[in-house]
């Protein structure tokens, strides 16, 4: 029996268009607890496959699909060429779900709904202000004289110039990463684009950038990123190294966009 499994989340990388199926790649965390003497596992990668016809059903485009949040419902391959398919699981997809968010499902609930929250509401801003005016007003003697102390207090206060202090910000300390490090990033937050998804980097320059981070415990140098939109300009070697290491951030330095 196929084994099936369920994903739900946003694409991390742009959607590759194929003769009758796409393809994207999602991401979830591993298992929280391993057996004691092995390691954790910390994120997954997937590549998910989904039929054309499937696809447009949804709704969803090249660039929504990487800001909605989609269920995936389907069961691991191991027969997809592995230039199609850089996320570490190869997933069919059988349906694929858009899910509402909290503002759709505020505005698909019942009209009869809404209208008996709002009554609701209203009946205790009713009784709360009934409350209020029910309440006894007593002026004992001490009363009156806390309130003369707190009218000097506050008189003291407006008299008195409050100096402000100046915050300066503090400046962001990047410690043992490469020469130009601006910044530290997660893999879901950078966006590859598709023509280097479809490029096979060198393997004898791949493995010495693996050996250099085994022995140093960071890059080489950072990944260059675009301002803004996050897509990876430059680095897609170091991209796969800390991938394959299951590095948790990656150095990147940032690259203005031309005006």
């Amino acid at each position: 029996m196929p084994h099936k499994i369920t994903l739900t989340g946003s694409a991390t990388g742009p959607l590759r268009e194929y003769d009758r199926y796409v393809a994207f790649d999602m991401r979830e965390k591993g298992s929280p607890s391993a057996p004691k003497g092995l390691k954790k596992s910390t994120f997954i990668s997937y590549t998910v496959f989904v039929a054309k016809k499937a696809f447009n059903k949804t709704g969803l485009t090249k660039k929504s699909i990487m800001h909605e949040k989609i269920l995936i419902q389907g069961e691991p391959t191991l027969d997809i060429p592995i230039d199609e398919c850089p996320g570490e699981v190869g997933v069919i997809c059988f349906q694929i779900t858009v899910l509402p968010n909290k503002k759709d499902k505020e505005d698909n609930e019942p009209n009869d709904k809404k209208e008996a929250k709002q009554e609701a509401s209203a009946a205790q801003q009713e009784v709360a202000a009934t409350k209020q005016a029910e309440k006894p007003v007593t002026t004992s003697q001490p009363a009156a004289n806390e309130e003369k102390k707190a009218e000097k207090v506050q008189a003291e206060v407006k008299e008195t110039p409050v100096q402000e202090k100046k915050v300066e910000p503090q400046k962001k300390q990047i410690t043992n990463q490469p020469k130009g490090t601006q910044d530290l990033l997660s893999f879901d937050e950078i966006i590859v684009p598709e023509e280097f998804l479809k490029t096979r980097p060198n393997p004898q320059k791949t493995q010495k950038v693996i050996d250099f981070v085994k022995r140093t415990g960071r890059l080489d140098e950072p990944l260059t990123i675009e301002k803004g939109s996050n897509i990876l300009k430059d680095g897609y070697r170091r991209y796969i190294v800390a991938k394959t290491v299951k590095m948790d951030k990656v150095p990147v330095m940032y690259e203005y966009q031309k005006s």
